[in-house]
């Protein structure tokens, strides 16, 4: 729901859309914060072809993606649907694709749309207070295209700014999330992001500290760690540089009730060390592995710093320190001159690790990257196929995985609730209740709109029901059902 301060009687919408990572989600959900603090009304929920136009939003930020071209393409169609549905808004395009595309953005709409490259992100921070100033002023809190960008160029925001835009309560988020890591040192030759977002930077541990003892105190049960690269986080405190595993221990020490969950991790850095740290209670059993194929030749053209068997190692490692826990990871299908012995090689790979989930994407050539250039290029025909038997295998994984907990009851945060009327004419009302359990296995459950409806971010148990195979295949966030244990 949109959320108004309190102080000021604003009018004005600032509506946020977000494409891509959980990264870019956190990103969004601080700088709405900003904008909520400087009293506006801030809007997340996505427009769609059948919003109706809404001339109250002055402002409409999009956040975007650039990891492949269909990313691209969709922020394109977000933009042009935005400028639809928001007549009366500049828009600023911002994040990755604006970093590295900003140009080729403009020409979509020179006259409404500003650039905000994704390193100067922070900037939404100060372009709020500019509106909060107008607003004051006894203007309504408008901003003109020319504003906005004389705003954006005189700035002197860098890259040590990467963390400004936070905030412990999530507007459109049951789960919270922080920001520890921004930036990549890593130069993969499929990969943008690293171009988009510079060398790696690290949060201060005292700073992350503090942030996560704000959300404890403020009752959130849940907090996902965000980053490009997480491997390389070396944050610092009292004068040293502390590794992922090393703050992790350090937050455990100083907080009491709160839970962690790693978003994504490199393999190479899953040790006997960190496994440790990551038995612990209040660490969630779900982890994501960032791996790309199971063929080492492949991995070398992809200038991956790590091969098949530390792969297999990670897993291994990762399934000692918890049990049954939930393992994905990223694979690209159809990488330039990947062979069907290549391919084979990921294949077995996936069997032997028996994952939960694989998010598989046919390799989209990006402009800047090594691999744009590569050849030969397979064709799209057996990129499909390849993705095709992954998208089987992800399922298989993921119904296997989901029936070894029928019956078992699982702690689980409520993410949300909506009211489902069942076809059944002599049925009573229900409302359905989504709740992610520990291991992230995403349940729907049915309770009377008459009794206890938990509300989201609340933590309940559920007991696994049933799998939801054509929920999981049409790529709904459902996986499963639930009952919730009062």
């Amino acid at each position: 729901m949109p959320v108004k301060n309190s102080v000021m009687k604003a009018t004005l919408k600032v509506h946020f859309e977000t494409l891509g990572c959980r990264l870019n989600q956190d990103e969004s959900e601080g700088a709405a914060r900003a904008f909520c603090n400087a009293g506006f009304i801030t809007d997340m929920e996505s427009c769609t072809a059948r919003s109706l136009p809404d001339s109250s939003v002055a402002l409409a930020v999009i956040n975007t993606c650039t990891v492949t071209g269909k990313a691209e393409q969709k922020a394109r169609r977000i933009i042009r649907l935005v400028l639809d549905k928001c007549p009366a808004a500049v828009v600023i395009v911002t994040g990755c694709y604006a970093e590295l595309e900003g140009n080729a953005i403009t020409q979509i709409c020179p006259e409404r749309i500003c650039i905000l490259p994704g390193q100067k992100k922070s900037v939404l921070k100060d372009i709020a207070l500019a509106m909060a100033a107008g607003s004051a002023s006894g203007t309504d809190g408008r901003l003109s295209l020319a504003k906005i960008d004389s705003i954006i160029k005189s700035s002197s925001s860098e890259k040590k700014d990467a963390f400004v835009l936070y905030t412990p309560v999530f507007e459109k988020h049951s789960r919270a999330s922080i920001k520890i890591q921004d930036g990549c040192n890593n130069s993969c030759t499929f990969c943008r992001i690293h171009l988009a977002r510079g060398t790696s930077v690290s949060l201060d541990a005292q700073t992350v500290l503090e942030r996560i003892k704000t959300m404890e105190d403020t009752g959130v049960r849940e907090a996902v760690f965000t980053g490009v690269n997480l491997s390389q986080y070396a944050g610092d405190f009292n004068g040293t540089k502390l590794s992922f595993g090393s703050l992790l221990e350090l937050l455990l020490k100083e907080t009491s009730s709160i839970k962690f969950r790693v978003s994504s991790f490199y393999p190479q850095h899953i040790t006997p060390a960190l496994c440790s740290i990551l038995s612990s209670d209040r660490v969630q059993p779900s982890f994501h592995l960032s791996i790309q194929s199971g063929s080492d030749r492949i991995l070398n053209l992809m200038s991956r710093p790590y091969d098949r068997d530390s792969v297999l190692k990670a897993v291994e490692l990762l399934r000692k320190a918890k049990n049954n826990p939930f393992i994905s990871c990223d694979i690209i299908a159809g990488f330039p001159s990947e062979t069907e012995d290549d391919f084979a090689l990921t294949q077995s790979l996936c069997s032997a690790a028996q994952f939960s989930w694989i998010h598989a994407f046919p390799f989209s050539a990006r402009p800047g990257t090594k691999a744009y250039s590569m050849k030969p290029q397979i064709p799209e025909r057996i990129k499909g196929e390849r993705v095709k038997w992954l998208f089987e295998k992800a399922v298989e994984g993921k119904t296997a995985y989901i029936s070894s907990f029928k019956g078992k009851i699982l702690p689980a945060i409520v993410e949300n609730s909506r009211s489902l009327r069942l076809s059944s004419p002599s049925a009573a009302n229900f409302v359905r209740v989504n709740a992610v359990t520990e291991n992230f296995l995403h349940a729907e459950c049915l309770v009377p709109s008459k009794g206890f409806i938990p509300a989201p971010g609340t933590e309940v148990n559920v007991r696994i029901d049933s799998v939801l195979e054509d929920s999981i295949r049409s790529g709904r966030e459902v996986e499963c059902s639930g009952t919730l244990v009062l």
